[in-house]
């Protein structure tokens, strides 16, 4: 009884069901994040100051991603400015021909391109997105079942292929296992995650044929900052872009690094004079515009999890769950998913999870007997859980900014909990299934 009053009065699990309980409450998600941090970190023991100065220093972790996120921003603007989004959306609109399921597969396909192909992540979405809204009325789509493809694309290529964003993740993978006394080979991890994918895959078959089937109805409301005359012709400086695209993710795959990649693409489009040089602050300042709010809530919630970790809140969580679970390879997979899910829906992260997982749970997977592949998938989908489905996710985030663009979407109700539902329910049932197959 002391144990379980002990866990109730973790700062981790405190904090992370009230940053649950505020976002639900429509709290905005970077206040939301901010209020549970200071709890989470008090509760924990640590002074005001303290919990700053680690908030602060923490956000550093996410650095990279956010830089990552403005020049793909400004990328994209320089797309959407060029008239090559123009190009696509005329082309998809074209295509569709007012079949619903021909735009979802579209869509599909392009959000998984924006993780593995070209690697823009979801800059393409306040983009492209926008622009399809008014098709997207006329069938009577659901959002929800948009924002359930948008983040299928986003996350199923990073767990099962090995390219572009997926190499990244399957490397962290890799070498956390390594680092915790467990060897694998790196090409080895698409491998063994394939059925997490086939477990996506169910999730959005459910959504889209079951559960956001039906027609929703949405006002035709005018979209800011959206022209009404389209340049629909394809341009020789359209290849520039496409060029660029190619050399963004060229270089990211060599260097490993997001934002040289993006300055590489920018770097094409401005030298060729795609668009003019005295346009090159506003291109900027779009990007800003378009990722920026995206970047600082991803700066914010590395600071959450900073905090969490520092005060040994996540430790002391898992310790207290790890004491109640008995010898079974089963329930203990269980047990550490949902412990994955729990910490990845306040850090909003995968990729920054992973190292937590590893060093919290590979002793425990050694010591009960887990074999490599068994291992792989539980860290994989202990790591990817919660990705769809918190509000501080760019899994989330990214779809609502491009839905909600004429204020008829809303992140939590729309987004969070549709995706969280399909996609989180599968990967566990698929990653038991998974873990009973490689015994």
């Amino acid at each position: 009884m002391s144990s379980l009053i002990h866990l109730c009065q973790n700062p981790a699990l405190i904090s992370v069901v009230l940053l649950c309980i505020l976002c639900l409450k429509k709290v905005n998600v970077l206040l939301a994040i901010i209020v549970s941090t200071i709890t989470g970190g008090l509760i924990a023991g640590l002074g005001i100051k303290d919990v700053m100065h680690i908030f602060i220093s923490g956000m550093g972790d996410n650095s990279e991603t956010a830089l990552s996120y403005i020049l793909l921003g400004a990328f994209a603007a320089t797309m959407a400015h060029s008239g090559f989004t123009d190009v696509v959306s005329s082309k998809i609109t074209k295509a569709v021909a007012g079949r619903k399921m021909i735009l979802l597969l579209i869509l599909t396909l392009i959000a998984m391109a924006s993780q593995n192909i070209i690697p823009i992540h979801i800059a393409f979405i306040p983009i492209i997105i926008p622009p399809l809204l008014g098709i997207m009325n006329k069938l009577k789509i659901d959002r929800r079942a948009v924002a359930c493809v948008l983040a299928f694309g986003l996350k199923m290529p990073y767990i099962a292929i090995p390219a572009g964003f997926g190499l990244i993740f399957q490397n962290l993978i890799a070498d956390n296992m390594i680092q915790n006394g467990v060897y694998v080979m790196r090409n080895d991890i698409w491998k063994y995650n394939l059925i997490l994918g086939l477990g996506m895959v169910a999730g959005l078959l459910i959504a889209v044929f079951i559960s956001y089937r039906k027609p929703r109805i949405y006002e035709d409301k005018p979209i800011a900052n959206m022209s009404v005359e389209k340049e629909v012709k394809f341009l020789p400086k359209h290849w520039i872009v496409m060029l660029a695209a190619l050399a963004t993710f060229i270089v990211q795959l060599l260097t490993q690094s997001l934002p040289l990649g993006a300055l590489v693409g920018l770097g094409i489009i401005f030298s060729c004079r795609v668009i003019p040089q005295d346009k090159m602050d506003h291109m900027m300042n779009e990007g800003i515009y378009l990722m920026g709010y995206v970047a600082f809530v991803m700066l914010v919630a590395a600071g959450f999890a900073s905090v969490l970790k520092e005060s040994g809140a996540i430790n002391s969580l898992i310790s207290s769950v790890i004491s109640f679970m008995p010898e079974s390879i089963m329930i203990t997979s269980l047990v550490i998913l949902l412990l994955g899910l729990f910490i990845t829906i306040g850090i909003g992260t995968s990729f920054g999870t992973i190292p937590i997982l590893a060093v919290l749970f590979i002793p425990v997977c050694v010591h009960m007997g887990f074999n490599t592949p068994q291992m792989v998938i539980l860290l994989a989908a202990a790591a990817a859980l919660g990705d769809a489905g918190s509000p501080a996710s760019d899994t989330t985030l990214g779809p609502t900014s491009g839905l909600n663009a004429d204020g008829q979407h809303n992140h939590i109700f729309d987004t969070c909990i549709p995706t969280f539902l399909h996609y989180n329910i599968a990967l566990i049932i698929f990653a038991l299934l998974g873990i009973w197959l490689f015994a």
